[in-house]
């Protein structure tokens, strides 16, 4: 584990969960209690896109063609990200890797920089619960389209690409498994009391 002062452990982790297990919230509370930036693919292809960088435009052509971006412009995209000032003190990433090719370049990429992921928090979730949950969500915000059937092909999905990820991981001792149910303080709780028993301790602000 790469360590600062102190034997402080510098935090550069993954988060990964179902659809509905409100992975993007818990992202951005683990963020703010390290001091650390939450990555989400996502949003550095929107900001690429909106400041019209070289990389931003590659991405836009590929989406406005209706086509997926390959593995080779995201992991361009992400070691680009990952060598901002604000994540050399540690990260955690949300929404990659997503496939095996990637888990491979993100291990050579720290590689290169003395680093590698120190650990993965899977929120593990019921299924039927998580489906049931987007249903009533998606019946309040009157979206017709959003029907059991499509919400439980985005869990088969996310099970099918995740499923060698997190068993990668698991094999490397690095996956924390946490319950995703509950309240949002609830879920919170139980994910810093999982990332503090690896050694992990939240910024002196945060704290």
């Amino acid at each position: 584990m790469t360590t600062g002062v102190e034997g402080h452990v510098s935090p550069r982790l993954l988060i990964v969960g179902p659809p509905g297990a409100g992975k993007g919230t818990q992202a951005t509370a683990i963020a703010e209690t390290f001091g650390i930036p939450a990555i989400s693919t996502g949003d550095i292809f929107r900001a690429n896109v909106k400041n019209e960088t070289e990389l931003g435009l590659k991405v836009k052509a590929i989406l406005d063609a209706g086509d997926y971006v390959p593995d080779s412009l995201t992991n361009e995209l992400i070691s680009d990200r990952l060598a901002q000032p604000d994540a050399a003190d540690g990260f955690l990433l949300d929404g990659y890797p997503r496939t095996m090719q990637q888990v491979e370049f993100l291990d050579a990429h720290l590689s290169e920089q003395g680093q590698s992921l120190n650990g993965v928090v899977q929120l593990v979730a019921d299924r039927d619960e998580i489906v049931e949950r987007l249903r009533k969500r998606a019946a309040e915000q009157g979206r017709s389209d959003d029907t059991e059937d499509a919400i439980r092909h985005r869990q088969d999905v996310y099970l099918r690409e995740t499923a060698p990820l997190i068993e990668t991981y698991r094999e490397r001792g690095l996956l924390l498994e946490v319950d995703g149910l509950g309240g949002i303080d609830e879920v919170a709780g139980r994910i810093d009391s999982a990332l503090g028993a690896r050694g992990f301790r939240p910024t002196a602000s945060a704290s």
